[in-house]
């Protein structure tokens, strides 16, 4: 008789289930044409998004990729070049949207500042002096907090403060690419709004850690949002009765506290493969990369144990989530150590 291990999902927090009272609130929602009026519970979304990240207005988008892509269209002009952490989801995981559809020349900066940041002096380098009319001109810094491909690493508000201070002093615009800004905000007990400041945008998901299965939105001034607006419709995001959707996304924010037992869950997986020999990172929230010497051969052994991870930067990642409970880690390094 064959016995098949129980699955336990570490590959992404994006892996969560919609629980009943989330579902109770779908099913329940307020809702109206989006496209034609507005949606009352994308619209009360809105508001309170804009709110909690400290910015005058909000729009909802059915994804983080779509919410990006909708910032760097609007703050970019063709042929601009605009600057991004190594690593960063616009420079990797968005399919080249940002140079395919934005029309931005991405030029990758190093971490030398720390996991996920450059230094201030590496930006200002970075930036460089206006040439003639036939240079590349530098118009946009996007920055990432937490930083993904970097083990899900903050950046402090005082450090976000002096790239700030850089970017603004050559005249660049801002984007934050907050799609787990909410991570960042429990790990340094601080409010959202505290990590946006001075930003010209910021996007933030609520499909990442939450429990919510769809939804982002992207943020700024009223002008932006407006113009936002626009951008959503041509890039087919003119979600109807998407009610039902935020819905969701607003039980969702309501859990943001919850993300710190995630936090701890992830320390604790991190201290047990670190027994285990492995090199593993010291977790600033819910992501875990262990170095090993075969990706590959690492991933398809702990597949044979029930335990699903994915690459990244070139090691295994492990992401813990609200759908993965204390009980789930240590089984999963009980299965670890068995084999």
């Amino acid at each position: 008789m064959t016995f098949t291990l129980p699955p336990l999902d570490f590959r992404s927090d994006t892996v969560t289930q919609p629980d009943d009272t989330m579902r109770a609130a779908m099913a329940s929602a307020e809702v109206g044409d989006n496209v034609l009026e507005h949606d009352p519970t994308i619209a009360a979304l809105e508001e309170r998004a804009a709110h909690v990240l400290g910015m005058p207005a909000a729009l909802w988008t059915p994804s983080g990729t779509m919410a990006n892509l909708i910032a760097l269209s609007l703050h970019l002009s063709r042929g601009d070049r605009f600057l991004a952490t190594r690593g960063a989801h616009v420079l990797s995981n968005e399919l080249g949207s940002a140079a395919w559809l934005a029309g931005g020349m991405p030029e990758a900066l190093e971490h030398d500042g720390g996991p996920g940041r450059p230094s201030p002096d590496a930006l200002k380098a970075a930036i460089g002096q206006p040439g003639p009319y036939f240079t590349l001109r530098t118009s946009l810094l996007c920055l990432e907090n937490t930083h993904n491909a970097a083990g899900g690493a903050v950046t402090p508000p005082d450090e976000h403060a002096q790239l700030l201070s850089v970017a603004k002093d050559a005249g660049l615009t801002v984007h934050l690419d907050g799609a787990r800004l909410w991570q960042a905000a429990v790990a340094l007990e601080v409010p959202p709004a505290a990590l946006t400041v001075g930003v010209d945008s910021v996007s933030a998901c609520f499909s990442k850690g939450l429990g919510a299965p769809v939804g982002s939105v992207v943020a700024g001034s009223k002008e932006f949002v407006e113009r936002a607006r626009r951008m959503r419709q041509m890039l087919g995001g003119g979600v109807r009765q998407g009610g039902v959707l935020a819905a969701a996304c607003l039980v969702a924010l309501d859990r943001v506290p919850d993300l710190a037992e995630s936090h701890e869950n992830a320390r604790r997986l991190a201290e047990g493969l670190r027994e285990y020999g492995w090199s593993a990172n010291t977790p600033d929230t819910n992501i875990v990369l262990a170095e090993v010497p075969d990706v590959p051969t690492a991933l398809a052994w702990l597949d044979s144990l029930g335990i699903r991870a994915v690459p990244m930067a070139g090691k295994v990642r492990f992401v813990t989530h609200r759908d993965l409970s204390t009980a789930d880690v240590d089984e999963a390094l009980h299965r670890m150590g068995k084999r």
